[in-house]
């Protein structure tokens, strides 16, 4: 296949790479890294075994190679607005557009400027850091959960879920994709979450309010937040929460997939997930479509999420005042 890959931090660059060693011809969308990349290509280590390089093209935002079988979307959220540039050189007729971005509504932003049905999101359940400049170290998992954007499994899902599989990228076709992105907010919401707002200190995260001025401490990992026993039990109520929305919104998920992943993440160590380390580096943080667009849907379904609603407000004084954590 010929396949583009639009933001190519950690993520993208991880199943780019993954996909240029199984053969595809492979276009990496490049701003800052593009020397670098087009020089020395790709490097993933993985803390479960062994490392490989990768080769793949490269090319300049905002130009493209022409028309491509696939696109993947490894963007932040924060740089949706940029799809009209970016996406729709790569795009023809039969052009598959994959997004594996974090949150809600990343395919409706798609679906307004290439054909709805064209479109596909995946949900990456997977620990990655990029070190440097086409180097990523990879920590745990890689599965990516496939589904269509309004509609269920077609022929192209299954035949796209293999040619992930082939790549070395183990890969779910799933029949209701946002009951997968809820799913995944289940871990998201939480974790990212408290990551960034327990800077603030437990007291202001359990009302819902943090000033301008009061002091930070350091951002969580997963690890501060499961062996903390108050920040864990707000944990396990935010991912009810997120439970009880996604099943009033017709997305049911089994209350039992809370304690799972709480028992998952074990496993990640001092994880900091991706929120926490642009929060860290005073980059754009994706508060809209992990935080807000939930909330936003949890008032719609007319449930009551308190502990969302306290998390929100920290998180929009943080942003709002530009705050940063003690390193």
């Amino acid at each position: 296949m010929k396949i583009a890959v639009i933001g190519c931090g950690a993520l993208g660059s991880y199943y780019g790479a993954l996909l240029s060693r199984a053969g595809h011809e492979v276009w990496f969308q490049l701003r800052a890294d593009h020397e670098v990349v087009a020089r020395d290509g790709v490097q993933v280590v993985s803390d479960r075994g062994g490392e490989f390089h990768a080769r793949p093209k490269c090319i300049r935002v905002p130009d493209s190679a022409g028309v491509v079988d696939l696109v993947l979307i490894g963007l932040k959220t924060t740089a949706n607005g940029e799809f009209p540039r970016l996406v729709p050189g790569w795009v023809g007729p039969q052009t598959a557009v994959l997004t594996l971005q974090n949150g809600l509504g990343n395919e409706d932003a798609l679906a307004r400027i290439v054909s709805p049905e064209q479109v596909l999101g995946g949900l990456c359940l997977v620990s990655l850091n990029r070190t440097a400049p086409g180097r990523i170290r990879h920590i745990d998992l890689g599965t990516i959960l496939l589904g269509e954007h309004g509609g269920l499994p077609t022929e192209r899902t299954h035949s796209l879920a293999a040619v992930l599989e082939s790549a070395g990228i183990p890969c779910e076709v799933c029949p209701d994709l946002l009951q997968a992105r809820w799913r995944k907010l289940v871990w998201n919401i939480p974790f990212n979450g408290l990551g960034v707002a327990g800077s603030a200190g437990l007291d202001n995260v359990s009302c819902g309010r943090w000033q301008p001025g009061q002091p930070l401490g350091r951002a969580l990992t997963a690890k501060d937040v499961l062996e903390t026993p108050a920040w864990r039990a707000i944990a396990r109520d935010l991912m009810g929460e997120t439970i009880a929305v996604a099943t009033a919104l017709g997305h049911p998920i089994d209350p039992a997939h809370a304690d799972a992943e709480l028992v998952r993440t074990v496993s990640m160590g001092a994880y900091r997930p991706s929120t926490v380390v642009d929060f860290e580096m005073d980059r754009p943080m994706e508060l809209d479509a992990i935080f807000y667009e939930p909330q936003r849907e949890a008032r719609r379904a007319k449930v009551p999420t308190p502990r969302l609603d306290a998390l929100c407000g920290v998180l929009r004084s943080l942003e709002a005042a530009k705050a940063r954590p003690l390193k």
